[in-house]
Formats: structure tokens, C-alpha cells, sequence
């Protein structure tokens, strides 16, 4: 077994816990809506959690054995497929430090608070998490484009 097929193995392992993961996220707000308001902070907490402890490692996993996978292999960086992923890699990682994590630290602590308060949470709230359910299934599609361009290198 070659430090290559190693890589590889860490690489797709990687992707499958780290963004696995997050793709539950999509159903937790609507289960939780379902159960009743007084969950969604802890879905915010459990998204926090998954994207703090699981995405975010993963995404630097995933970017350090691609890199030496691009290096190693018969592969250039300056091919769509892999500039294309990188970018993605790249982009999905902006969007959870910069949106993600924030969103749901801010909407945690916001839910909490009106719970507290009135017993439910405002339109300002549901709109907020709705738009954060959208942005999320948006990523959900650029990961997915991701795995594609990596199985079927387009131009390779």
C-alpha cells in the first residue's frame, strides 16, 4: 500500500465524516419545529458542534491530502476538476467560519431569549433560520458538485 492510496483513503474518509455529517443538519430544524420550539437552541448548538468538531477538521484534511495528491499523482493544478474542487473546498470553508458558525451561535443565543421571554420565537428569528436552512442546501449542492467533479474528472 503507497503513502498515495493512504492519502486517499484519509481524503474520502474525510469527507465522509466531516460533510456527512452536515447534511443531517437539513432535517434537524424542521424535526425540531415539529417537536416543539423549545429545541431549536440545542439544533443550533448541535449544528455549531458538527461544523466546530467534525466539518472544519475535515475541511483541513481534505485540503492537505488533496493537495498532496495533486502533487504526488499524475494530476496539475490548473485542471478544471481540481482547481474547480479546490475552489469549492475553499468556498465551503469561508462559509462556515464566516456564516455558519456565527448564524448559529447568534440564533442559538436569539431563540433562547425569546423562549425565555414569550414562550416562542419571532418571524425575525424563523426568517433568519430559514435563510440559513437555504444557504446550507446551497452548500449541500457545492459539496455534491465537489464529489462529482472528483469521481468523474471532467478533461482529465
Amino acid at each position: 500500500m503507497s503513502l498515495y492510496e493512504i492519502s486517499v483513503f484519509v481524503h474520502v474518509t474525510a469527507v465522509m465524516v466531516g460533510f456527512g455529517a452536515t447534511f443531517a443538519e437539513s432535517i434537524m430544524f424542521p424535526v425540531a419545529m415539529k417537536a416543539g420550539v423549545r429545541h431549536l437552541p440545542y439544533v443550533h448548538r448541535l449544528q455549531l458542534a458538527i461544523n466546530q468538531r467534525l466539518a472544519t477538521p475535515a475541511m483541513v484534511v481534505v485540503l492537505l491530502t488533496g493537495i498532496y495528491q495533486t502533487a504526488d499523482g499524475d494530476w496539475g493544478f490548473g485542471s478544471f476538476w481540481i482547481s474547480a474542487t479546490f475552489l469549492i473546498v475553499i468556498a465551503v470553508g469561508g462559509l462556515l467560519g464566516a456564516y455558519f458558525m456565527p448564524a448559529d451561535r447568534r440564533l442559538a443565543a436569539q431563540a433562547e431569549r425569546e423562549l425565555d421571554e414569550t414562550g416562542n420565537v419571532s418571524e425575525d428569528y424563523l426568517r433568519q433560520a430559514r435563510r440559513e436552512g437555504a444557504i446550507g442546501a446551497l452548500t449541500g449542492l457545492l459539496l455534491i458538485a465537489a464529489v462529482f467533479l472528483m469521481v468523474t474528472k471532467p478533461g482529465a
